[in-house]
């Protein structure tokens, strides 16, 4: 059982970035920004040693675990953190906010719950809620059927942008713990645990789990890494971020990679969250799990081997448990 049969092709997806790129380098100077197409964010110098960066994204097929539970109020968040925690991995400060709700008829109740997340998690943040659309869209979604978009803006200043360019090999790999699946894979999750699988209820409560039902630990939300790397920033020298999202640990670390350099990480560095171990029960390869799953990972810093101590003493300061789970080496 694997990501593709459960509908969805990465590597489909990653050739696709790279009709997106070569079609933006056609445009050459008639689009201006810095920082290319695919990083975590896009970059626009706006004048004074500062730039804009912005990114967009949604919460993916979690939406029809949401429906299957009637648990929302967690999509508010994990829209808001899809986007603000990958804003955040250039060093920019995020400002404000920007929703698009699509379905096929209005359910304010429903949608309530949804807008809630949005703005607990915007405070969280430290950004604000701009404005946003919601479009009532019969025949296109059924009655109950709806989608989530967000959008992120924030600001940083040039000479402090966190790009990856200065990462050497022999530097860190310094992991923050997420809350669980987040917002990727949930088309495997969904096959392997629910659809078909080990199929089983929403509400069933797998000794596993502690007690939880399978429709909560689901639909934890996203963990929001804003506030903690910012500290991060304030306290040594971070050479690189990455927002671990749909790809796993390795891949998205290595989004911020110079040429000639890879990242090396150690699985056995810290212990995943259960419900990892039940999808990977349902006959899921281990090389599959670390391709498509955080598999307890959210978020990762790349600094010197002296920056260690002070970084992760800083973020155990603000209530965090960072842990080194890997190097940077050599391809």
């Amino acid at each position: 059982m694997d990501y593709k049969s459960a509908g969805v092709d990465i590597s489909l997806g990653d050739a696709w970035v790279e009709v997106v790129k070569k079609l933006v380098a056609r445009r050459g100077d008639s689009l201006p920004s810095s920082g290319g197409i695919g990083g975590f964010s896009g970059l626009y110098p706006i004048g004074g040693g500062r730039s804009l960066a912005a990114c967009t994204d949604g919460v993916g097929t979690k939406l029809a675990v949401a429906e299957a539970t009637g648990i929302y109020r967690g999509l508010g968040q994990d829209l808001v953190a899809m986007s603000v925690n990958d804003l955040v991995t250039c060093g920019a400060v995020p400002l404000f906010f920007l929703d698009y709700i699509a379905c096929g008829r209005l359910d304010v109740p429903r949608m309530t719950d949804v807008l809630e997340g949005i703005l607990d998690a915007c405070v969280e943040s430290r950004c604000a809620l701009l404005g946003g659309e919601t479009a009532e869209m019969p025949g296109v979604y059924g009655e109950s059927g709806f989608d989530l978009a967000g959008f992120a803006v924030g600001l940083v200043d040039d000479e402090k942008i966190v790009d990856g360019s200065t990462i050497r090999a022999g530097d860190a790999i310094v992991g923050l713990p997420s809350s669980g699946v987040h917002s990727n894979g949930y088309s495997l999750v969904r096959k392997s645990l629910l659809d078909d699988g080990l199929r089983l209820s929403p509400d069933a409560r797998p000794d596993s789990l502690g007690g939880e039902s399978l429709g909560e630990v689901l639909m934890r939300p996203t963990r929001l890494y804003v506030r903690q790397a910012l500290t991060a920033i304030e306290t040594v020298t971070i050479r690189g971020m990455a927002h671990i999202t749909g790809g796993g640990l390795e891949a998205n670390i290595d989004r911020v990679m110079p040429k000639g350099l890879r990242c090396e990480i150690d699985f056995s560095t810290w212990e995943r969250p259960a419900i990892f171990g039940l999808i990977q029960s349902a006959d899921v390869e281990e090389a599959e799990m670390r391709r498509v799953f955080n598999l307890g990972i959210g978020f990762v810093f790349v600094v010197h081997e002296e920056d260690v101590a002070a970084l992760t003493g800083a973020l155990e300061a603000s209530g965090e448990l960072p842990r080194v789970i890997g190097r940077v080496a050599a391809i």
